[in-house]
C-alpha cells in the first residue's frame, strides 16, 4: 500500500488545472512580482538587475535540473504544488518565464515604466484570471474572457491613474494617458503569441506598448 505523499509517483501527485481558480497561485504571483517591484523602488536599477537576475539564474536553473532528474521533480511537486498547474508537471514553470519577462523589463526599459508594468504584471493578470474563471462567458481568445478583459482594463486604468499623480508625470493628459495604459494592460494580457507563456509576453508587450505611450505625450522626458 502506498504511505502517504511520499509513496506518490509524479504523475499522481495532484495539481490544478487552468481552469481551477487557484487562489494560492494568484496569491503567489502578486507576492513574487509585488516583492520584485519593491525591490526596483528602492535599489538603484543597476543594483535591482543583479539581484533580480540572481534568483532568476538560481530557480531557473533549479526548474531546468527537476526536469532531468524525476526525484529533484517529485520534490519540487511535493513542497510547491500548492503554487503549481498541471501542464507545469513535466514543463517549465510559470514563474521561469516570469523571471525572464522581468529581467528583460529591467534590462531593455526605463524606470518608469518598469515600474508601472511591474505592478500592471503583479495585479491585472492575476485578476483576470480570476474574473474570467468565476465570471467569465463571453470568449474572445482561447480561455480569455471579455469579462477577464475589462478587469484588467479597469485596474490598469486605475493604477495608471495613481502613478501618474503619485510620479507628476503626464498630468496635463492625465485621463488620456490612463486610459490608454489601461488598454495596453488589458491587451497585453489578452494576447496570444504562438505558445509563449503569458508571464513572459504580457511584461514585454506591455512595457513595449507602455513606452509607445510615454514616448507619444512626453513622459520619458
Amino acid at each position: 500500500m502506498q504511505q502517504g505523499s511520499a509513496a506518490l509517483t509524479i504523475d499522481q501527485i495532484p495539481l490544478k488545472r487552468r481552469s481551477d481558480l487557484h487562489l494560492a497561485r494568484k496569491l503567489w504571483h502578486v507576492g513574487g512580482v509585488a516583492a520584485m517591484a519593491a525591490v526596483h523602488h528602492f535599489v538603484s536599477d543597476d543594483l535591482a538587475l543583479r539581484l533580480i537576475a540572481v534568483a532568476a539564474m538560481v530557480f531557473v536553473t533549479f526548474d531546468f535540473a527537476r526536469h532531468q532528474w524525476p526525484a529533484l521533480n517529485r520534490f519540487a511537486l511535493r513542497f510547491f504544488g500548492l503554487f503549481m498547474r498541471e501542464h507545469e508537471r513535466d514543463q517549465l514553470a510559470g514563474t521561469t518565464y516570469l523571471l525572464i519577462g522581468s529581467l528583460i523589463l529591467l534590462w531593455f526599459f526605463p524606470r518608469p515604466i518598469v515600474a508601472l508594468s511591474l505592478i500592471f504584471l503583479a495585479v491585472a493578470d492575476p485578476l483576470a484570471s480570476y474574473v474570467g474563471i468565476r465570471y467569465g462567458k463571453d470568449k474572445l481568445v482561447g480561455s480569455k474572457s471579455l469579462q477577464g478583459s475589462m478587469a484588467a482594463f479597469f485596474a490598469c486604468t486605475l493604477i495608471a491613474v495613481i502613478y501618474f499623480l503619485s510620479t507628476g508625470l503626464m498630468t496635463e493628459r492625465l485621463l488620456m494617458v490612463s486610459l490608454l495604459s489601461g488598454l495596453s494592460g488589458a491587451v497585453s494580457e489578452l494576447l496570444p503569441i504562438k505558445n509563449l507563456d503569458d508571464n513572459l509576453t504580457f511584461p514585454v508587450v506591455n512595457a513595449g506598448l507602455l513606452w509607445l505611450i510615454f514616448s507619444l505625450f512626453g513622459g520619458l522626458t
